[in-house]
């Protein structure tokens, strides 16, 4: 993993409570055994059907925003879905963003759909506290072990998004086997966003590689945006919950087939948007 002390403060406090509940987890010996939803299938599906394959985010919360939202987390994930998401992630990190793996239990139970467990995996036994279609290892904070656990994520059955911030972490991620790459457009130095990020990454990433553009993205110019630079799909969080889920996520799926609705670009770089 990086130095720490490159991470911002947040980063730094979310890193630190994973690796406490990743000796919990190991304490507790359980082995995962997962039969996954295809989620490349999914994106095939919503491509068929002239949608636009967003991963909808349920994020209750996030330590850069203020309050957080109390809905019911199955009902924002049917209205997800009904707004033409063709997969769900559900945060399961506790002390920041609100999650728990009981809700991604119960949103997986009323959903047809791929569901990705986001969170902060940083040691084998924490794919165990779960069962997800896909988890998320993100190669910056586990560094070296990144082979390893995508071996151990793969042994269990799940399908996993690798995510990358710049072509170092790219090369990794690719040289450890990753056949679904997520490009996060936050620095998670400074918790920018700058949609360049993904542009510059992407040319880099082979074509047999699916590739997801993560973070800032607001609306349906910036979904176009991301598209037209070689996203197979978009992973969005905080521009969907801000509101009707149901209404967000259906803009978001339509950007390109109502690209006459929303003419007016939006700033491609954003300090205040929460952490997809």
């Amino acid at each position: 993993m990086d130095d720490p002390d490159e991470l911002a403060p947040a980063v730094r406090s979310i890193l630190s409570a994973a690796r406490e509940r990743a000796d919990a987890a190991a304490r507790a010996g359980d082995t995962a055994s997962v039969s996954p939803r295809d989620l490349a299938a999914a994106f095939e599906r919503a491509e068929a059907d002239g949608r636009v394959p967003v991963i909808a985010e349920v994020k209750p919360t996030s330590p850069t925003i203020e309050g957080s939202r109390e809905d019911d987390p199955v009902a924002l994930a049917e209205g997800m879905v009904a707004g033409g998401a063709a997969a769900l992630s559900v945060l399961t990190e506790p002390e920041h963003f609100g999650g728990s793996v009981d809700t991604l239990r119960r949103v997986r139970e009323a959903v047809d759909v791929p569901v990705l467990r986001k969170d902060f995996v940083v040691e084998e036994a924490q794919l165990d506290a779960v069962e997800s279609d896909v988890v998320l290892l993100i190669a910056r904070f586990v560094g070296d072990d990144l082979p390893d656990l995508l071996a151990a994520a793969r042994d269990r059955g799940f399908q996993v998004l690798v995510e990358v911030h710049d072509r170092d972490e790219l090369e990794r991620a690719l040289d450890a086997g990753a056949t679904t790459v997520g490009v996060n457009n936050r620095d998670l130095a400074e918790l920018v966003v700058d949609l360049g990020t993904f542009e510059s990454v992407a040319p880099h990433v082979p074509d047999e590689v699916t590739l997801i553009a993560e973070s800032g993205i607001e609306g349906p110019t910036d979904a176009r945006r991301m598209r037209a630079a070689g996203a197979d799909a978009l992973l969005v969080g905080s521009a969907i919950m801000d509101g009707d889920v149901e209404a967000n996520t259906r803009e978001l799926t339509r950007a390109e087939a109502d690209e006459d609705a929303d003419p007016t670009p939006r700033d491609a770089t954003d300090t205040t948007e929460t952490p997809t």
